[in-house]
């Protein structure tokens, strides 16, 4: 059945890294774009990267990482995507770039910017003890914040997707989501976008597994009665 707020949706998402929108909204793209919806990734950086205590993937390259996130955004259908950052020496160093250039860069500067796209919906990452996940949402908290809309894009809506490896947060930063999407009919084409990811699903117990993501989109799924969902915190929500 067609849902109405997705139907008219022009959606700009913003990711640290390629997987982290797959993870945190994959089925919210899905839904939007059977709906009728544009939807438009952008994923911040991608570079060479040693993993830490992992045996399977421990070197992945960023041209890897590269060929995953097309791959994905293939499997979503998604009207445009963007890697701004194909370098190891800003991968993982977002946080060390200066704010105002990463604000600059989400509003206006990158091919996919907030300025071009003009998008009705932003979603963001929510923050997290990854230095990139932080960077980029108060970089794109900042670039969405309220202004006229003859001066520049006003995004109606504004939220940030839930991750994994929220479990480990501090408590004052803890992800309280009061925003859900059901994404009963889209969950298998989540974990479908997911698995394009090789290199960085994890297996068994691990918190990035198929396993466990489908788990905690079922989860959140009942905590609003219905199969599988996805949550997020809601920054603005204008009607």
């Amino acid at each position: 059945m067609k849902n109405e707020l997705f139907s008219k949706q022009i959606c700009l998402v913003f990711a640290p890294h390629p997987d982290d929108e797959a993870f945190g909204c994959a089925g919210t793209i899905a839904k939007l774009k059977a709906c009728g919806s544009k939807v438009y990734v952008v994923a911040v950086s991608a570079g060479d990267v040693h993993h830490y205590n992992v045996k399977k993937y421990s070197f992945v390259t960023g041209e890897k990482r590269h060929q995953e996130f097309e791959a994905a955004m293939k499997t979503l259908g998604v009207d445009d995507y963007e890697l701004v950052f194909n370098d190891s020496e800003i991968h993982l160093k977002l946080d060390a770039m200066p704010l105002k250039e990463l604000i600059s860069l989400l509003e206006k500067d990158c091919r996919l910017s907030i300025d071009k796209v003009k998008p009705t919906m932003v979603i963001l990452p929510a923050i997290s003890y990854n230095q990139d996940h932080e960077a980029v949402f108060r970089a794109g908290f900042t670039a969405c914040r309220p202004s006229l809309p003859d001066v520049k894009p006003f995004q109606k809506i504004v939220l940030s997707c839930e991750y994994p490896a929220l479990s480990w947060s501090l408590e004052r930063e803890k992800f309280h989501p009061n925003f859900y999407v059901d994404i009963s009919e889209y969950l298998e084409i989540k974990l479908k976008t997911l698995s394009c990811y090789r290199s960085q699903v994890r297996s068994g117990l691990h918190h990035c597994s198929l396993e466990n993501v489908e788990w905690i989109s079922r989860v959140r799924g009942r905590e609003v009665s219905v199969e599988a969902a996805e949550a997020f915190m809601c920054h603005r929500f204008l009607v």
